[in-house]
């Protein structure tokens, strides 16, 4: 079970709305940011908190509704802090309500159906030499940092363009997933595909880039949805060119 408090804060404020969500096994402070909307059922926020080393990531996303028999606003908020997702409302009371309060009670919604989690964050920046990239990637139980290095045993057309690495302590290049270049047949534009090892297990991500941030250097990492556009051979495993 779930509980919190969401407030709405002043327009000028960074996050629209800031609070507290609760269980018996965390006490987590969130954030609801305003997100572009790319259709008319798309998130309307983008729900962050800070991890344990201090990075601020998104753990979720949140939807403006409208009860349909009572016609009060709330909002509906799906979660994953790392232990699988979950979903709450933020709702107000009468009272709040007649106050035009910007206070809201966070309460768990009952569901018949299952979710995938989305309580990753990252990012992925080309550098301007080597064909590389570094980026992030983070939820509230790891934070990995790494880079895309071009897989020069590269021999196949289904074999991985890049190779994902981090550093150990001491600096030592460990590898821990591959990367391949992709284009959507849907859209035409160009993305990256990432298999990655976390500590969690085997991450399947995208990185994508918004119409912001279109013809520049930085990708979005989002979670990986199945359209049929994977490169064949993106969950064949961590060896060196598959």
């Amino acid at each position: 079970m779930f509980a919190g408090t969401l407030t709405r804060n002043v327009e000028t404020a960074a996050a629209q709305y800031t609070g507290m969500i609760h269980s018996t096994r965390f006490d987590i402070a969130i954030q609801l940011e305003t997100r572009p909307k790319m259709s008319a059922r798309s998130p309307d926020f983008d729900v962050t908190a800070v991890n344990k080393s201090g990075r601020k990531v998104r753990i979720g996303t949140a939807w403006n509704e409208t009860g349909n028999t009572s016609g009060n606003p709330y909002i509906s908020m799906q979660i994953d802090v790392g232990l699988g997702p979950f979903r709450v409302n933020a709702v107000q009371t009468k009272e709040a309500r007649a106050a035009q309060s910007g206070e809201f009670e966070i309460i768990p919604l009952v569901s018949n159906g299952l979710m995938k989690s989305g309580s990753i964050s990252g990012e992925l920046t080309a550098m301007d030499a080597d064909n590389a990239f570094t980026g992030y990637i983070a939820n509230m139980m790891f934070d990995l940092e790494f880079m895309l290095i071009e897989n020069s045993y590269k021999s196949e057309e289904t074999h991985p363009d890049y190779r994902i690495e981090v550093s150990s302590p001491r600096g030592t290049p460990i590898r821990v997933g591959s990367a391949w270049m992709a284009k959507s047949s849907r859209t035409g534009n160009d993305y990256l595909s990432l298999l990655i090892n976390t500590p969690d297990g085997d991450l399947r991500v995208n990185a994508v880039q918004n119409e912001e941030q279109r013809g520049g250097q930085t990708f979005s990492i989002i979670p990986f949805i199945d359209s049929g556009e994977q490169p064949q051979d993106a969950g064949a495993g961590l060896s060196l060119v598959a």
